[in-house]
């Protein structure tokens, strides 16, 4: 019987099994997006999220040292730990967690495994809000729950710009006006000199 054992072993024993997640992990973090069956995704997201966490737990020099020696016992790649410690911990520094995400793509012709794309989520810009979302938090009203920063922000955008100036620059005459100008300098500058 099998009862709490939550070990999806993948068909394979134990030191090829931490072998191929070792590899998928390397990839993972040097290519960000990765496509695998459904079940070594799902065993992935297991293996390589406690890794992330541990980039961004350095407080001294010791410890930070101690996390990368202990990721490299879990990786054995010396570029994919330096990878991981340079340019994805930065990324991932205010994400509490959940830093990978899993897309099911269909099933394989060939033997009808279930494809999947696992990737970083903070390096997907059309998935994942824009980083500079993510650092500013928008802050909440006690009352009605609903963010502040957008109505603040349109707020300021008509203070600066004054009304008759706003008019002024709308005007189609003006803008066709600026635009000959404009054209009749660059033919100017462009015409050449007689000599």
């Amino acid at each position: 019987m099998r009862h709490g054992d939550k070990q999806n072993n993948l068909g394979r024993k134990k030191a090829h099994r931490e072998a191929l997640l070792m590899n998928l992990a390397c990839q993972i973090i040097t290519h960000k997006r990765i496509v695998t069956t459904l079940a070594k995704a799902k065993a992935l997201r297991k293996y390589v999220e406690p890794l992330i966490t541990k980039t961004k737990k350095s407080a001294s020099k010791e410890e930070i040292s101690h996390n990368h020696r202990v990721v490299f016992s879990y990786l054995n790649d010396k570029a994919a730990v330096k990878e991981l410690f340079t340019v994805v911990a930065p990324k991932i520094a205010t994400r509490p967690g959940g830093y990978t995400r899993i897309i099911k793509l269909g099933i394989r012709p060939g033997d009808n495994a279930e494809k999947a794309m696992i990737e970083l989520v903070d390096f997907n810009e059309i998935y994942g809000n824009s980083i500079a979302s993510a650092t500013e938090p928008a802050k909440k009203t006690r009352r009605s729950k609903t963010t502040t920063a957008a109505p603040k922000a349109a707020a300021a955008k008509a203070e600066e710009a004054p009304a008759d100036e706003v008019a002024t620059e709308a005007t189609p005459e003006a803008s066709a006006e600026e635009a000959t100008e404009v054209s009749n300098d660059v033919s100017n500058d462009e015409a050449p000199k007689a000599e």
